[in-house]
């Protein structure tokens, strides 16, 4: 919430336009109607994450083509990544959808994740992100208190399609959550996780919400690369390692598009093993040893982004 108070005041420069609902709600535009841009995504990427993450846009390659990546660090990983910017909550209300992340699905934790990992919050107020290219009304807005407690007044949320310069910064900036995720539903023991260090390509933003979701996720599993320092053993993570990475994955290697329409564009009906990063290192901080596992894949990231 602290954030947000800390945008508004500067709404104009980032692009972002407020309103508050006859609910008395407010709802922050970044790309949906308002135009938003680079700055915006950051913080929209760190509001995902509670503010116990950081995103910054930084330099990489793509086959030695110089490119802008989103670079994503965490001290908490658990709690920025499984607890607050996993997009686990599915907000259908008539017509509107959206995918919801960021805190306020603390406040309702009625997803399996916050009764394996025991959290829930009971806050005074909440602050959601919602992925759609449609504004919130108070159809919603009622949606969403019913299921956190708390009142439409203290509720703040944030939209932005992935077709927007915004929605495509915060998008990739989930290299560490896909990982951290990834290795929860392979049951391994993620309070072990100290540390996330994540870098993924940004792509060229889509010209529609289906291409965008195609390049974003692309971005990620042929292009995302994680680091996690973690305690223990490291027989596990030997043991675990190469099924984590995308390429664990029977369909990987395509176009992630390709892969949605055969799966009906329908994210339940895809393959969850492939929702991961490309590389993922484990830095043993109690042994010291590194455990390195998957690999890029620029050829497909360059079809994807219309490099060829």
């Amino acid at each position: 919430m602290e954030i947000v108070h800390r945008l508004a005041a500067r709404a104009d420069a980032l692009r972002i336009a407020e309103r508050r609902l006859p609910s008395g709600a407010k709802v922050y535009d970044f790309g949906v109607e308002a135009e938003g841009g680079l700055d915006a995504g950051l913080a929209l990427a760190e509001i995902c994450m509670a503010g116990l993450g950081r995103a910054t846009i930084t330099t990489g390659e793509i086959d030695g083509l110089v490119w802008p990546h989103v670079l994503v660090t965490t001290d908490a990983p658990v709690a920025a990544c499984l607890l607050s910017q996993y997009a686990g909550w599915q907000i259908s209300v008539g017509k509107f959808f959206a995918m919801g992340s960021g805190p306020m699905r603390a406040a309702s934790a009625r997803e399996e994740l916050f009764t394996k990992l025991a959290y829930s919050e009971s806050p005074p107020g909440v602050v959601g992100v919602l992925e759609t290219g449609r504004l919130p009304g108070d159809a919603v807005v009622e949606f969403i208190t019913e299921r956190t407690g708390v009142a439409a007044g203290s509720t703040v949320l944030l939209a932005a399609p992935t077709s927007s310069q915004a929605g495509n910064v915060q998008v990739v900036a989930r290299s560490v959550e896909t990982a951290l995720h990834k290795l929860f539903e392979l049951g391994f023991d993620v309070q072990r996780i100290a540390s996330g260090w994540g870098i993924v390509p940004l792509p060229p933003v889509a010209a529609d919400d289906l291409a965008g979701i195609g390049r974003t996720n692309d971005a990620i599993l042929y292009g995302g690369h994680v680091v996690l320092w973690v305690h223990g053993d490291d027989e596990s993570l030997a043991e675990i390692g190469p099924r984590v990475p995308a390429n664990a994955s029977a369909v990987h290697g395509r176009p992630f598009l390709e892969i949605f329409e055969e799966a009906g564009r329908d994210f339940y009906k895809t393959d969850p093993h492939l929702f991961s990063p490309a590389e993922i290192t484990f830095q043993n901080l109690d042994t010291g040893r590194v455990h390195r596992f998957g690999k890029v894949e620029p050829r497909v990231l360059k079809q994807s982004f219309g490099l060829e």
